[in-house]
């Protein structure tokens, strides 16, 4: 197993792949890693590789969930309310900057680790912390901080789902960030789907 860190987009992948001799291409990354996922599209058709998105599948709200779908980060800061509110951004520390445009709000931030730089948010708690987190821990944690909001990316499966499960006790409205658009490729939910595209795709090449 290696780890290699492609700086030179789809050109760089492709030209990987081709000194590697790499057979197939399972992407494996974030759902909102867009770009990679362009990338490892575009790398595969140019060297006829087979590829396989490994995706766990997005969240879907309950009839008792009060979920605002919005497209992007941008879009999930102008759906917040222009009243002072107190907003769980769960969204990590890549994206802050949109919500410098709400100033008059308090954000409570859960991150593994502790920010570089000063935050972009004038009014802004961070809580450093790494999951898996209970149902139970984060209805507290909306409840200590008086949460009245939270802004989250769909990036689904049961890893960060907690804070969903403490809304909807709670009935807190969440302000839900889609997936971004990728074009269709062939996806698997499990390890065991995966394996089952290589055994097939292997068999076809007589690897």
């Amino acid at each position: 197993f290696r780890r290699v860190l492609f700086r030179s987009g789809a050109e760089g992948l492709a030209a990987y792949i081709r000194s590697e001799g790499i057979t197939h291409l399972i992407d494996a990354t974030h759902p909102f890693a867009a770009r990679m996922s362009l990338n490892a599209i575009t790398a595969c058709a140019a060297t006829g590789t087979p590829l396989l998105a490994f995706e766990r599948p997005a969240w879907v709200a309950t009839g008792a969930d009060r979920w605002t779908h919005v497209p992007t980060t941008e879009a999930a800061a102008r759906a917040l309310p222009d009243d002072p509110s107190r907003v769980f951004l769960a969204i990590g520390k890549q994206t802050l900057d949109a919500f410098a445009t709400k100033p008059q709000h308090h954000y409570l931030l859960r991150l593994v680790d502790p920010p570089e730089a000063p935050l972009p948010l004038p009014r802004a708690t961070a809580i450093i912390a790494k999951g898996p987190f209970t149902a139970e821990g984060d209805e507290a944690l909306l409840r200590d901080h008086a949460i009245t909001h939270i802004v989250a990316k769909n990036a689904g499966g049961t890893g960060a789902d907690a804070k969903l499960k403490a809304a909807r006790t709670l009935q807190i409205p969440v302000i839900m960030i889609d997936r971004p658009a990728i074009p269709p490729r062939p996806v698997a939910e499990t390890v065991a789907q995966v394996m089952a595209w290589l055994a097939a795709h292997s068999a076809r090449l007589g690897v």
